[in-house]
């Protein structure tokens, strides 16, 4: 087996008394995607947020392609190609879609002369802005305002920044949050095509989704992983239906 391409050893967070991670260890593998799944205060955020470099964990490392990036800023992490979306949009609603989109681009392959040129005339940026674009079906949208998107369209354009930073791997905290069922279909499709390009760590609601993207899953409950396996495997699992699937396995 190959080396895990995003690995989370034995993160350890406490706020006072409350326990919001014990011991976590779950590893991404090249070509799959994770989800990581549990109820409402499970620790699913506080876990995210220490994996892309918001919160320090207070044991444990963070390892990516094998190096330790736990001591790392949150773009440190992005430069090194950890992608992060996430729940709430990040997006600056009153730029264009392309320029969005070029910004992201800039945080990956900017230089240290970029003050002195102006942006939006840089064409490697503006082609690596435009293959992201196209590879999430937003090209055609590229002049519009971000504004004037579709939630829907909104999480696609999330998608193409991430895809900017030539990622390694990719972070994405419940994209599918606010979408109704044909928008999150679209998405799926999305995601289940970037596999390849980058395994994904998803964090999601929508079991339908993640029934049909899984190839792992790990179910998150007060701060402990309780179970990893295949869907079928966290199907049948009784501990797992008790704390969490219910009627939905």
């Amino acid at each position: 087996m190959t080396n895990p391409v995003l690995q989370a050893i034995g993160i350890s967070k406490s706020f006072g008394a409350l326990h919001a991670s014990k011991a976590v260890t779950l590893e991404l593998r090249a070509g799959e995607i994770h989800a990581l799944i549990g109820p409402n205060g499970a620790g699913k955020s506080t876990l995210i947020q220490q994996i892309a470099g918001q919160l320090q964990p207070d044991a444990g490392k963070i390892h990516l392609n094998g190096q330790d990036i736990t001591r790392l800023g949150t773009a440190a992490r992005a430069r090194r190609g950890l992608a992060r979306t996430f729940q709430i949009s990040a997006l600056a609603m009153e730029d264009s879609v392309l320029q969005n989109t070029m910004l992201g681009a800039l945080g990956a392959h900017g230089s240290a002369y970029r003050f002195f040129r102006p942006v939006m005339a840089d064409r490697n940026l503006r082609a690596i802005a435009m293959a992201a674009l196209d590879r999430v079906g937003l090209a055609e949208f590229a002049a519009r305002q971000t504004a004037e998107l579709s939630h829907g369209e909104r999480r696609q354009l999330e998608v193409a920044v991430a895809l900017t930073l030539a990622p390694k791997a990719f972070v994405m905290d419940e994209p599918m949050a606010g979408l109704g069922a044909s928008g999150s279909k679209m998405l799926t499709g999305i995601l289940d095509g970037l596999r390849a390009e980058a395994p994904i760590l998803l964090v999601e609601h929508d079991m339908d989704a993640v029934f049909a993207l899984a190839d792992r899953i790990s179910v998150l409950v007060y701060g402990q992983i309780i179970a990893t396996g295949t869907v079928d495997e966290i199907r049948r699992d009784p501990d797992v239906r008790a704390a969490y699937l219910g009627d939905a396995a």
